[in-house]
């Protein structure tokens, strides 16, 4: 975001990850780089390290982001609310942070992603249509 601040950046992150690397929130912010929107989908477990649970039950990631200094902050509970969310805060200037809460996926095996990071940002783009 920083070295291309011409086009907007999206990160896609999850719930584990951001417990476990919490200064980078707080890196972000200082660097404040206004052509940011990140997105973390929070289904509280390590889903695919075998759905141990995280603290984001009782953190809330979307508040930990703006205490730090990021911009605007949305949370979303409804696959409804998803995309409103996002086209709201994507034409926002960042550093920007949309928390979509959702459910684990107990009833199947998730295991390792196996997708490169091409591959998910085009799936899910499409999936925003």
């Amino acid at each position: 975001a920083v070295s291309r601040p011409d086009q907007k950046t999206i990160i896609i992150d999850g719930d584990g990850n951001v417990l476990m690397s919490m200064g980078t929130l707080a890196m972000i912010a200082a660097a404040a780089p206004r052509n940011l929107l990140h997105i973390v989908i929070d289904n509280e477990v390590y889903e695919s390290t075998g759905r141990q649970g995280t603290l984001s039950s009782s953190v809330a990631l979307d508040d930990v982001a703006k205490s730090v200094g990021y911009t605007h902050t949305k949370r979303v509970t409804e696959k409804e609310q998803i995309k409103s969310a996002y086209q709201e805060l994507i034409g926002k200037e960042g550093p920007s942070f949309l928390l979509i809460k959702v459910e684990p996926s107990f009833d199947k095996a998730t295991g390792r992603v196996h997708h490169t990071p091409e591959e998910i940002t085009s799936r899910f783009m499409k999936a925003l249509g």
